[in-house]
């Protein structure tokens, strides 16, 4: 039976078997597990825990160690074979074995040397269940050998031929590392030209005369010894042909030198390796190292190629400038032809390198520790393969197992023993051994037969602690053997658990796949086998997961401004949190403008670097989590610099720039700006703009600038400071190009013509002596121009002309260089006079009583002399008799623009005499007056009576008395008055239509109900109409028998009491309405009203008597005495009321052709005000009273 520790689960459906382990098998092992308890009373085999390498190249200058180690139980003895035969330590007093150790100690320190104790060692350790070996560890000491001294002879070569330095360093264990230098131990420099071979030789494509040197020194460093062996150094000397020349001149004639002369180029060929082929072998897992260096004039490239194949991608590397191809862990499949080529300009060579890949042994499968109980199976498996393929042997306790003791439980099969119903005695240590001509593996693995109740190793209560939601592992480490089988309960009284939710290991642990909060318990492991049982408590608790609630946001801030992230984190109550901020992976700068508090981090006064990944980290013992954002830190960007000019012509230059850091946000333009010291210094104005891609510009200049540029970077943060200013640079001067605009004549004088413009500036001046021809000639006539050359002005007054007449005008800029190009020509004209002619056939046609239409012929245009600005009409009132002392007439004014020769007079008062005239404009002023003409307008309705009041109340009748309207607007005919009673609930009662003649100013109203609410709409008339309405309300007296029995019901105590207490609650709910009418409220009465506010629009229902409802005729104000308000709420338009805002404004009013009014009315004209009801008494206590009885 065996136990494996490994992830493989096994998961045990619900209901169907309990969830027990087993872990039965065929043929298996038990692995014995390293837990020291267990290990003390466990008998086992030795095993070997450590050793010196197979290879073991020793100092002879320090003392020998040949490290052997095993562990067993009972702990095993040590003994050791040299050369094959046994080394007796005992004998030799510079050999000590380590106590509890199988290491020797050789003492070559004091006496002897390392050369004597040169072989082949192995280890043995023994306890009484068996012998494991060592591999065969050959000692051999490390050798740094000298050169042997040479005389060499000074190497002479013409220039451009190929060379080889030879090194031939003297044979050292392990082999010397090779590297040249110089006298002053400065490394020669390489190159494709140069460089060293993988021999240590020198190689040299073609020698120039700067090879020229006397110390070549090829030096062999043995690292094992620490020691550094030079060769003598080797001379060179490379010669030109012209010292050649000299030196064989007297012996070669000309022709025959020129022919002899070797430094010319030529192709290819190879200094190592020779010929067109060789052959490399290398063992597997080595590195392959294939060399191809050439000679040839100029230097060949290599490259290399594979025949069949490609090159390993990952596993192929280039050393000495290609010269070197290397594969690192070389296997069976870069076996091949590999070439490489050697090329330059006048050709290419190319060399095969067949490769072949041994191998040495390596496992397929090396044997494993067998554990069994008695009568159980098992199996040694020992594979290994190799190129050629290895032979496999076995050994048991040391020995060839063909010599050892018989065992009837073990049968050989080749590279597998099998194991079949084993004894005590059979526990045994077995050597398995796969040798072929490249090395050897050596493996020791035991079969150690046991007899053991079941343990359960795994600490008693011990409490295991997960998040929610997250896998539990309980865990249950035991041994037993034979193998025990493992069963889990939870609580208790338990039983065995065999839900879906459980899974478990091979190696006895439970999994919660997902803990849940119920999944907390106790859980009790249980292990058994034939031999006994075990058991053992754990315990669990499920907590819940910390959790970031609010995580820091991703943020972009400005330089210098202030940031804050937040991070809110829930964890489990039990657990301590602890909450950490990261920037960038890393602890947070020990900076005081970092503060961190429960929930937040702020950064104040942000900089540059602060930028970056800022992380928090929230850790508990069992859980942790983290958020992050980043802070992006942006700014305006900084100023270009490097500002230069170049391709400088006469109108255009290129600026370039260097442009400033972006902060963090990119730039989208570049703004350029130029100063012109010449005439605007320090001024800047903007010249272009480019992309924020650009870092020139191409400008377009002026003449006669002296410029200077500056350019600024834009961000969508904002804009840079302004970059250092370029060098100035002053443009050549030229006639200019444009001449003065706003060029306009007119006269300030009947007999002038003012000629302006608007002067160029210097920078459009292009050079110096700005000047302007100023020319100017009648429209009409045939008169040749005129012209005068001013100053840099911007007038010229041209006296004597005639009063209004066009003239063609004409301003040309000039300087020192020459003339602008010919200017446009403008038409002005000489000064204006007033106007001599009146308007003519003055009509005037009355439209209604306030608005009146005016009719003219309009005046000759050589009348105007000037421009028409159209015609004026002044209006005034007819004075009364009364009015006729007064010296001032107020007169109103409208003004029509342009050629109209009609208009409306509006606002006028109805039933009034009225006077006009009408009069001509120009820009100088007004023409004539025309004749006056008379009208006058119709009547119209009046006013609302001036005023309403409601005397002398009695049981049954009520006086009122009113004043006239104030604008009556024609003769009264009569006046109408309206009223209907209201009852106890608000509601109206039929309306009663009654006339008055138009001389009477008081009426008295009889035959009305007692101690009843009237509501009265009163207004006058004429023969135009019905004027405005007031309205008003009164209330008629009790009669005297209810109140004789008031009287006696008053005398009684207990009624006079409950009268004060009613009449204080009434006073106190008065005082609450007053508070609430001052502040617009409604009673209940107004409200009625608001819903019924015209009786003439309201129909009653007068077919069976009913009231209808009672409505105000104001909708936010209580009832005041004198209202005049029309019920409607309206004023009529085609009355009285006419505004002038209709028609006109002003003297500067204006009416279209149509007689529309445009212009503003300037007169004043009294408007009435619209008051809202008046009520004719405040409500009282007494009345409130009366009603509530």
């Amino acid at each position: 039976m065996q136990l494996k520790i490994m992830p493989k689960k096994k998961r045990l459906p619900a209901g169907r078997v309990p969830l027990i382990l087993f872990l039965c098998q065929m043929i298996s092992a038990l692995e014995v597990p390293l837990d020291p308890k267990l290990l003390e009373d466990l008998v086992q085999p030795p095993t070997i825990t450590q050793q010196s390498p197979k290879d073991y190249i020793v100092d002879p200058r320090e003392n020998i160690v040949i490290q052997c180690e095993a562990k067993g139980k009972p702990p095993p003895s040590f003994s050791w074979t040299r050369n094959g035969t046994h080394f007796d330590i005992d004998k030799d007093p510079l050999v000590t074995m380590r106590p509890g150790s199988g290491t020797l100690v050789i003492n070559i320190m004091s006496e002897g040397k390392a050369e004597t104790y040169e072989g082949i060692y192995q280890c043995t350790a023994r306890n009484e269940r068996g012998a494991a070996i060592s591999n065969n560890i050959v000692i051999r000491p490390s050798r740094s050998p000298l050169w042997t001294k040479e005389k060499l002879e000074p190497i002479t070569l013409q220039n451009g031929q190929p060379l080889v330095l030879p090194c031939r360093p003297p044979v050292g264990l392990p082999p010397a590392i090779i590297f040249w230098m110089d006298n002053s131990f400065q490394r020669l420099p390489q190159s494709e030209r140069v460089s060293q071979g993988l021999n240590g030789d020198l190689y040299f494509s073609n020698v120039l005369p700067e090879d020229t040197r006397e110390d070549y020194i090829c030096y062999a460093r043995f690292n094992h010894t620490q020691t550094i062996q030079q060769k003598q150094p080797i001379s060179l000397k490379v010669i030109s042909v012209d010292e050649l020349n000299d030196t064989i001149a007297a012996n070669l004639s000309d022709t025959e030198f020129y022919g002899a002369k070797s430094s010319r180029e030529r192709p290819p060929t190879f200094l190592t390796p020779e010929g067109n082929a060789s052959h490399k072998e290398e063992l597997r897992g080595n590195v392959l190292s294939l060399e191809c260096i050439a000679e040839g004039l100029p230097t060949p490239i290599i490259y290399w190629i594979k025949e069949d194949g490609i090159l390993p991608t990952n596993r192929t590397f280039y050393r000495n400038f290609k010269k070197t191809l290397q594969i690192i862990q070389v296997s069976e499949s870069d076996s091949g032809n590999y070439q490489c080529i050697a090329k330059n300009a006048l050709g290419a060579i190319h060399h095969t390198i067949s490769v072949t890949v041994k191998a040495a042994p390596y496992w397929i499968m090396a044997p494993r520790n067998l554990v069994l109980s008695p009568g159980e199976d098992g199996t040694l498996i020992c594979r290994a393969y190799g190129n050629p393929k290895p032979r496999i042997s076995w050994l048991t306790n040391g020995v060839p197992i063909e010599i050892a003791p018989d065992d009837p439980s073990r049968r050989i099969d080749g590279d597998t023993i099998i194991f079949s119903n084993v004894q005590e005695r059979s526990s045994a240590v077995y050597q398995c051994n796969a040798s072929n001509e490249y090395g050897y593996l050596l493996a020791n693995a035991f079969v150690n037969v046991l007899a053991e109740p079941p343990r359960i190793l795994t600490s008693e209560n011990t409490l295991y602690q997960v998040i929610a939601n997250r896998p539990a592992f309980l865990d249950c480490a035991f041994f037993g053997s034979p193998l025990p089988t493992i069963e889990w309960f939870k609580g208790a009284k338990g039983s065995a658990l065999h839900e879906d939710i459980y899974v478990l290991h091979e190696n006895g642990t439970l999994e919660i796949p997902v803990a849940q909060k119920d999944s907390t318990g106790t859980y009790t492991c249980v292990a058994r086998n034939k031999l006994g049982i075990a058991k053992n408590e754990v315990h669990l608790e499920v907590k819940d997961p910390t959790r970031i609630l609010k995580q820091p946001e991703y943020a972009i801030v400005q330089r210098g401004s202030t940031v804050s992230f937040e991070c809110k984190v829930k964890h489990d109550h039990t657990l301590i949190a602890t909450v950490t901020w990261l920037k960038d992976n890393g602890a947070l700068p020990n900076d005081e403008r970092f503060t961190v508090d429960k929930d937040h981090l702020v950064v104040t006064d942000v900089r540059d670097d602060d930028g970056g990944t800022y992380t928090c980290a929230a850790n508990t013992t069992l859980d942790d989590v983290s958020a992050s954002a980043e802070l992006s830190v942006v700014d305006v960007p900084n100023p270009p610099f490097d500002l230069e000019l170049t391709n400088q012509l006469d109108k255009s230059v290129q600026l370039s720039w260097t442009p400033g850091d972006d902060n963090n946000s990119p730039i989208t333009k570049f703004v350029i700006e130029y100063e012109d010291a010449m005439h605007e210094a320090g001024l800047w104005h903007h010249q272009a703009e480019v992309s924020g891609t650009q870092t020139t510009a191409q400008l377009k200049l002026s003449p006669y600038v002296n410029y200077s540029f500056r350019v600024m970077a834009e961000n969508s943060i904002g804009r840079s400071l302004p970059s250092e200013g370029s060098e100035q640079y002053l443009t050549k001067a030229a006639e200019p190009d444009k001449n003065p605009t706003a060029v306009e004549g007119l006269g300030s004088e009947p007999d002038n013509l003012v000629i302006t413009w608007k002067p160029l500036n210097g920078f459009e001046s292009n050079g110096p002596g700005l000047q302007y021809r100023v020319s100017w000639r009648q429209r009409d006539g045939d008169d040749e121009w005129t012209s005068v050359v001013v100053a840099n002005v911007s007038k010229y007054i041209v006296s004597g002309t005639p009063t209004f007449v066009p003239y063609l005008i004409k301003v040309q800029a000039l300087n020192d260089v020459g003339f602008a190009p010919e200017p446009a020509v403008v038409m002005g004209h000489s000064g204006e006079d007033l106007p001599m002619v009146a308007p003519g056939n003055v009509h005037v046609n009355v439209l209604n009583s306030t608005l009146a239409e005016v009719q003219w012929d309009s005046v000759p245009l050589k009348s105007i002399r000037g421009h028409l600005q159209g015609y004026r009409i002044y209006y005034w009132k007819a004075q009364s008799p009364s009015q006729r002392n007064r010296r001032h007439v107020e007169k109103k004014i409208l003004t029509f623009q342009g050629s109209k020769t009609h208009g409306m007079l509006p606002g006028l008062e109805p039933f009034s005499h009225y006077s006009l005239n009408v009069r001509v404009v120009n820009g100088k002023g007004e023409g004539p007056a025309s004749p006056d003409r008379a009208f006058s307008t119709p009547e119209g309705v009046p006013s609302a009576p001036s005023s309403l009041k409601i005397v002398n109340p009695t049981l049954d009748s009520l006086t009122l008395e009113w004043d006239p309207p104030s604008h009556p607007n024609g003769v009264l005919t009569e006046y109408t008055l309206k009223y209907q009673p209201i009852n106890s609930t608000h509601e109206l009662g039929p309306l009663i239509d009654l006339k008055i003649p138009a001389n009477k100013t008081r009426w008295t109203l009889k035959n009305l109900n007692f101690s009843t609410r009237y509501k009265f709409y009163f207004y006058a008339q004429t023969s135009a109409g019905s004027g405005s309405q007031i309205t008003e309300e009164a209330i008629t007296t009790m009669d005297e028998a209810m109140a004789s029995r008031q009287v006696d019901i008053a005398t009684q105590g207990w009624f006079i009491g409950l009268m004060c207490a009613v009449a204080l609650l009434i006073l106190i709910l008065l005082i609450v309405c007053f508070i609430r009418r001052n502040k617009g409220g409604k009673y209940p009465v107004k409200e009625k009203e608001d819903a019924h506010a015209d009786p003439e629009i309201q129909p009653m229902k007068e077919d069976d008597g009913t009231f209808g409802e009672y409505s105000d005729a104001e909708d936010h104000k209580p009832l005041k005495k004198g209202s005049r308000t029309p019920s409607d709420r309206t004023v009529k338009k085609e009355d009285s009321d006419d505004s002038l805002v209709d028609y006109g404004e002003g003297v500067n009013g204006q009416f279209n052709e149509d007689g529309s009014f445009i212009g503003q009315y300037s007169g004043k004209k009294e408007k009435e005000p619209v008051e809202g009801n008046e009520s004719s008494e405040a409500p009282s206590p007494v009345n409130a009273m009366n009603s509530f009885v």
